[in-house]
């Protein structure tokens, strides 16, 4: 290993795994810091019983093999629960939101306007310009119903 100019391979092991472990904080991807902890453990075991650098690799790929497929199903098993958990679910925070119809509600389907932002809307039929309560959501689809009752007659 004369390219390496004497460094020990331990050494390499231990920089890449801080190497790792500060592209984990900067890219946040959840991956790298388990390969930064193999690249560890790799050095440590490196340190303690020499420098075969064949055996060093098989030790990464697998302590990495180990880490990843062992955090990924541990995750999955044990989700991480959110602060805010309708943050990307739109649809879902407008529920109790009230909506402007703009194009009218007819056999079920019409269109809404909420803020700055209109949508296709499911409900009860309702004219132009009728206040509609939203009471969920299909994927992109409102779920809407009238803000007073319809009194039929």
């Amino acid at each position: 290993m004369d390219w390496l100019g004497g460094i020990e391979p331990h050494w390499i092991w231990l920089t890449l795994g801080v190497v790792l472990a500060g592209a984990e904080m900067v890219v946040s991807g959840i991956y790298l810091i388990w390969l930064a902890m193999a690249a560890i453990a790799t050095g440590i075991l490196a340190w303690v019983f020499g420098p075969d650098l064949p055996l060093q690799v098989i030790e990464f790929v697998s302590i990495s093999l180990i880490l990843v497929f062992s955090a990924r199903r541990w995750l999955s098993e044990t989700p991480i629960d959110s602060t805010d958990p309708l943050m990307n679910k739109r649809g879902a925070r407008l529920a109790g939101q009230i909506a402007t119809v703009t194009q009218a509600i007819e056999a079920g389907s019409g269109r809404v306007r909420h803020g700055d932002s209109e949508w296709l809307a499911h409900g009860p039929d309702a004219p132009v310009g009728a206040r509609v309560r939203i009471t969920g959501h299909d994927g992109a689809i409102l779920l809407v119903e009238p803000t007073t009752p319809v009194i039929e007659g």
